[in-house]
């Protein structure tokens, strides 16, 4: 199955090596990998914290991207930023069906994050952010994002 080699190729090179800021937490199976994710730069949005994303994949993957959540818990906040919902869900089009490359991996989608939030500089959600939290009753990869802001 195209998957379980894909992702047992990723792991493998995962647990050599890692880009700077990124630690594995958890990768029991195929199904749900947990990551530790840190900004690099010293933007004081995010400056000493550590964030939690979680990754669900499907046994269409590379070809379909993984659904991919910040996690909030004990330890770990949601980051603020206008592309970031506050139930974690995250509006980035390389995670969109449309816009996905079986080219892309777990690291690079990490890479693609933390880069997003080094240029943020905007301590807000997306609008309508409450009204979407409240009645958000898909799952990540059942939303269809409207992708326009470029400025952030």
């Amino acid at each position: 199955m195209l998957a379980t080699r894909r992702l047992q190729k990723e792991l493998q090179k995962m647990h050599a090596q890692l880009a700077p800021g990124l630690t594995l937490v958890k990768a029991e199976d195929l199904t749900e990998w947990v990551l530790d994710m840190r900004v690099l730069d010293d933007n004081p949005l995010y400056t000493g914290k550590t964030f939690r994303l979680k990754f669900m994949f499907s046994q269409k993957y590379p070809i379909e991207p993984p659904e991919v959540i910040f996690v909030q818990d004990a330890e770990h906040t949601i980051p603020m930023h206008p592309h970031i919902y506050s139930n974690g869900i995250i509006c980035l089009n390389i995670l969109d069906k449309e816009a996905w490359s079986p080219a892309q991996n777990v690291e690079s989608v990490c890479i693609s994050l933390q880069s997003m939030l080094t240029g943020n500089d905007k301590n807000e959600r997306p609008p309508g952010d409450e009204e979407f939290v409240r009645g958000n009753t898909r799952r990540p990869r059942d939303i269809n994002f409207y992708f326009h802001d470029n400025a952030v």
